[in-house]
């Protein structure tokens, strides 16, 4: 067979055609998340919540969708294939968008929230099984331009959602329209999706006997590494701030700013400078090594949520407002943006644990950060202001300063 074909039953396929179609259902997860996030502010209020910590209360069934969704979501992959689960989640994700844009009770938006998580987290491990296996195909690392893809397309459906909310399109037609953007995506790029094939097994697989590998196996859950511990809290702090991002920045400019709509482009230059950063990342490990470049993340978080929190009261001009404001949101996303890759990468490159393994356990303390984070945030802002718990988070990025900087599972050559 040619090398640069792949066959799927009596079909064969140029395997970029393969790797563009597995890219679309990247873009398809991404401009489906970012179409919910940058709508948060209008969904909140046709739904006249006033209280912050019962929006956080609402928010939090989204992460507890994709906590519910972890078990499932290895035992549909491992059962069904990500061939199929890929179709089938990314059509659940968009569909729950355009449920979402349907809920009238405060109560079946939740039910509708609920199930986005589950499908959010059941499209990234069916999207990333397929991801592996196109790299397996290449023979090269090309994970990082799906993630970037993402990336690109929760841009552009913040750019989309903006233009929406200025055009004053309601959520439910902008959900309606990228919920069939999406099924078209889907039909398009279905017949190209791979079935999984198994990894060759390592001689220690295929010398080991399964008596010996239970017993390790339980030692890893009940001692893991202080590098997947060290790891796994930076992670934590790093989802605090994704979440108060994606769920929040678009209530920050409407709520402390109060900016018009027209002004309100927080989670559009937040997630520009995310992709502008994502992309960037590889080039900066070269020049600057990994542990620079996330202690170079801290600082931005850190700076960026301070210029925010505490710059918002010393202009009065609302252009200088929103201007000084998007400063601190660009230097959040560019920070942001290469924490998740790189404690991926130093997993691989640092752990003694078996990858599947230890990237569980990691998945597992990073988690809490997305149950905390709309709890949190909900919590300061209504017993303070949203203002006071930026702040808070913005000592998040602080703490991945210091973190980086003494912790051993991130110095250079360790």
């Amino acid at each position: 067979m040619d090398e640069n074909k792949q066959a799927l039953g009596h079909i064969v396929f140029p395997k970029e055609r393969i790797r563009y179609a597995v890219l679309s259902f990247f873009l398809a997860q991404g401009l489906c998340f970012s179409s919910w996030a940058s709508r948060i502010p209008d969904v909140k209020e046709i739904f006249e919540v006033n209280y912050a910590f019962y929006w956080g209360l609402v928010l939090f069934l989204i992460p507890v969708g994709k906590f519910v969704a972890i078990p499932l979501a290895g035992y549909l992959v491992s059962r069904l294939g990500s061939r199929v689960m890929v179709q089938a989640s990314v059509l659940g994700y968009a569909l729950s968008l355009f449920a979402i844009g349907t809920a009238h009770h405060i109560y079946l938006l939740g039910v509708y929230l609920f199930c986005f998580g589950v499908f959010w987290n059941l499209c990234d491990i069916s999207l990333n099984t397929q991801g592996i296996g196109i790299e397996r195909l290449y023979g090269r690392t090309i994970m990082a331009s799906f993630h970037g893809g993402w990336s690109l397309a929760a841009c552009l459906g913040a750019l989309i959602g903006f233009l929406m909310i200025v055009a004053g399109v309601p959520p439910f037609v902008h959900f309606s329209l990228i919920a069939l953007l999406i099924v078209g995506i889907i039909l398009g790029g279905r017949r190209y999706l791979q079935d999984d094939l198994p990894a060759d097994p390592s001689p220690e697989e295929t010398q080991g006997e399964e008596r010996k590998e239970a017993p390790a196996l339980l030692s890893f859950i009940r001692k893991p590494e202080l590098l997947l511990i060290q790891l796994g809290v930076v992670g934590l702090f790093a989802l605090v701030v994704e979440s108060a991002m994606f769920d929040w920045s678009g209530l920050y400019f409407e709520k402390v700013l109060q900016a018009p709509k027209s002004l309100q482009i927080g989670f559009l230059v937040f997630m520009v400078m995310m992709t502008v950063g994502r992309f960037l990342t590889n080039a900066a490990y070269r020049v600057l090594g990994k542990q620079r470049v996330l202690q170079l993340a801290g600082s931005f978080i850190f700076i960026g949520f301070l210029i925010s929190a505490l710059l918002v009261d010393l202009f009065e001009a609302m252009a200088l407002k929103v201007a000084v404001n998007s400063l601190g949101f660009m230097l959040v996303g560019l920070g942001i943006s290469c924490m998740v890759p790189t404690i991926y990468s130093l997993v691989g490159a640092k752990s003694k644990t078996p990858v599947g393994i230890a990237l569980t356990i990691l998945s597992s303390i990073s988690f809490i950060g997305s149950l905390v984070a709309p709890l949190l945030i909900g919590a300061i802002s209504q017993a303070f202001n949203m203002k006071y718990a930026y702040l808070v988070v913005g000592l998040l990025g602080l703490c991945i300063l210091l973190m980086t900087t003494f912790c051993k599972a991130f110095r250079s050559g360790e």
